[in-house]
């Protein structure tokens, strides 16, 4: 009886403890602003047994991957004996639920097994931390309290699997000596007890109670200290996995209360609410913690420094400040700073520090190509990408700050439709000579049919000398296939990604709902597009704003026709040159084409041969993120270096 009066208290007090800790955690969320809606739970719950329990994203480096996987799948059936203990605990029973019979058998004996294979793993990953010096272990954010964290969590783990084989090889020694009825099967344990050749009853059934005590003591303490470590991703991980953005890594979220005031300046008529005098004003973008939305903070709190995703990040392999892993710290450090003294003082209290520059640098932020690596690479679907844009968006609309460039870029694309300072007169001059008429669609016969497809062909299809070559050929492709296509001509204007990537969300807004009208006008359905960025902003984030089409990549098209073999190819001239193919970030990553280029390059050459960082983690060009139109951050090289030394 006084053994369950003392684990009563003990086990009060832990959950007393943990609940103080989450209901804090809770209050910081109510801080935050609403992010996506929460729904289609089935494909959400299936990307949660493929990621979370599968480890899929785990094994992309598939060594340390297996192991990591090892200690996770470990911990889940070693937390099915967890909640017997407690059990036990509370009821003065022993092995209660030996009553599921072979189930438990199953059970005990898998976690016996994973027992080892964990403290097997754990000590190959401490070996890792304080020996090998792993690049990604390291950076400006990982402080020296971040290391000892780490190796005070792994300690805590192996701990507990030392414990529990010890208290299963007192349990399977007791009951082997003194004749008990034994319950499960033990494995390893039993090997164990079985060099302990001059222990007597009583002492593997004293072995077996200092265990059983030491072990579910640690399972309390390591369930406090948790919230406070980056060992934190054990409980949320999965949840994070399971609260997802489902939509395409290349999808940027639309805001939507700058979609109102768009609409209300190219339409006066639009439906307008005032809002009241006592609303504050809304803060477009995130300056602070507060500004972030409840998964920006979600994915902060699942982050476990594991540095996968800096060490993917093509500005941090080419020496720019930019640390995906370092944004998520400094957005946890800030909400832990802040987030007691607006539980004290409200949600409007103000200090002089905030996330923008205290924490996260401009420098930073305007370093970030969103390529989506990073996003891609980590195990527990954190979305960096998202809040480094959301600052910038508040930069760009609340501090009319941003590189001296991009404002030329803004500008040239507000009144020229493109980022150049050229003329829209010069979005047909690539027409000329090219031996056949491209069909434009407003200067198409009265009463003719409309064209099946709107050739899209891009600013730097349209305006750039090496890019118009391929605007060329790709049309006689489509001449010579008789595909009904037509361009828009001098009614093209740049989609605006540029502007949403490099946070001018009001100005991409303003260009998209322009396109979306031209298109409507001539009720084009169907849009074939060269560049990647068009194709990705055509088909995952005009649809936020009335814009759905079916939208088809070149590559796509060629590829269908050759193996449909209506485009026939002359191997000999290209027949031993070397080919490799960079995948560009929002056709790869973002969505997720691949075999299409491929096929293609190797109908033309024998000697195909890819790059060591390709598909989905291929390294990005440096242009993406609106860094084409700017200098790129201080770093130790460019990114487009970087990546053509490898191609050569």
């Amino acid at each position: 009886m006084l053994r369950q009066i003392i684990f009563a208290l003990i086990l009060l007090i832990t959950l007393t403890v943990f609940a103080y800790t989450l209901n804090r955690l809770i209050k910081f969320f109510s801080f935050t602003r609403p992010a996506f809606p929460v729904k289609d739970f089935g494909k959400r719950f299936r990307l949660m047994l493929r990621v979370a329990f599968g480890q899929t994203k785990i094994f992309r480096r598939p060594v340390i991957g297996f192991f990591h996987a090892l200690v996770f799948w470990g911990f889940c059936i070693i937390l099915l004996g967890s909640i017997e203990m407690v059990i036990d605990g509370l009821a003065a029973t022993e092995r209660i639920l030996h009553v599921l019979g072979p189930v438990y058998s199953f059970i005990v004996a898998s976690g016996d097994i994973f027992a080892i294979l964990v403290t097997i793993s754990v000590i190959i990953f401490l070996s890792r931390r304080l020996f090998l010096h792993i690049k990604r272990f390291e950076g400006i954010e990982m402080k020296r309290v971040s290391h000892i964290d780490a190796n005070a969590a792994l300690s805590l783990i192996l701990l507990l699997m030392i414990s529990l084989l010890a208290m299963n090889a007192g349990y399977v020694g007791y009951t082997t000596l003194s004749g008990s009825e034994s319950y499960g099967v033990y494995p390893v344990s039993s090997l164990l007890a079985g060099f302990c050749t001059t222990m007597l009853p009583e002492d593997f059934r004293l072995m077996y109670n200092i265990s059983w005590w030491t072990h579910i003591l640690l399972i309390f303490v390591f369930a406090n200290y948790l919230p406070y470590s980056k060992h934190f991703h054990v409980f949320m991980s999965v949840p994070n996995v399971f609260l997802s953005r489902l939509d395409p890594l290349g999808k940027l979220t639309n805001m939507d209360n700058i979609t109102r005031e768009v609409r209300l300046m190219l339409d006066p008529n639009t439906a307008f609410t005032a809002s009241s005098a006592d609303t504050p004003a809304e803060r477009f973008g995130v300056k602070d913690a507060e500004d972030a939305t409840w998964k920006n903070y979600f994915d902060s709190l699942s982050c476990t420094e594991c540095g996968r995703c800096t060490s993917v990040c093509p500005a941090n392999i080419t020496g720019k400040k930019l640390s995906p892993r370092k944004v998520m710290m400094d957005l946890r450090a800030r909400m832990k700073e802040k987030g007691p003294l607006m539980i004290r003082n409200g949600k409007d209290f103000s200090d002089s520090r905030s996330l923008l520059r205290d924490f996260i640098s401009e420098e930073e932020l305007w370093a970030c190509t969103t390529c989506n690596a990073c996003a891609k690479e980590c195990p527990v679907n954190i979305n960096h990408p998202s809040l480094i844009v959301d600052m910038r968006r508040y930069l760009v609309l609340e501090e009319a700050s941003a590189p001296g460039e991009l404002k030329s870029v803004f500008n040239n694309i507000e009144n020229n439709g493109a980022p150049w300072q050229y003329s829209a007169e010069d979005r047909v001059n690539w027409t000329k000579d090219l031996g056949f008429e491209v069909p434009v669609f407003s200067e198409l016969p009265e009463g003719r049919e409309m064209p099946e497809y709107l050739f899209w062909v891009g600013c730097a299809g349209a305006f750039d000398d090496r890019y118009k070559k391929v605007t060329k050929a790709f049309a006689t492709i489509l001449n010579r296939l008789d595909v009904s296509y037509a361009i828009l001509g001098k009614e093209e204007t740049c989609t605006g990604d540029p502007a949403r990537r490099a946070g001018n969300e009001m100005l991409y807004q303003m260009q998209a709902l322009q396109v979306i009208e031209i298109l409507k006008r001539y009720n084009i359905k169907k849009i074939i597009t060269t560049c990647p960025h068009c194709f990705n902003i055509f088909k995952n984030e005009y649809p936020d704003l009335g814009g759905n089409y079916e939208v088809i990549n070149y590559l796509q098209i060629i590829s269908r026709n050759i193996d449909e073999g209506h485009l026939k190819i002359n191997k000999k001239s290209l027949k031993d040159v070397r080919i490799t193919f960079h995948d560009p970030c929002y056709l790869g990553r973002a969505n997720e084409i691949y075999s299409e280029p491929r096929a293609i390059a190797k109908c033309v050459t024998d000697n195909y041969v890819e790059m060591k960082r390709n598909k989905s983690f291929a390294l990005c060009c440096g242009a993406g993120g609106a860094q084409m139109f700017k200098e790129a951050e201080k770093g130790s090289k460019e990114v487009f270096i970087e990546r053509t030394e490898e191609a050569l």
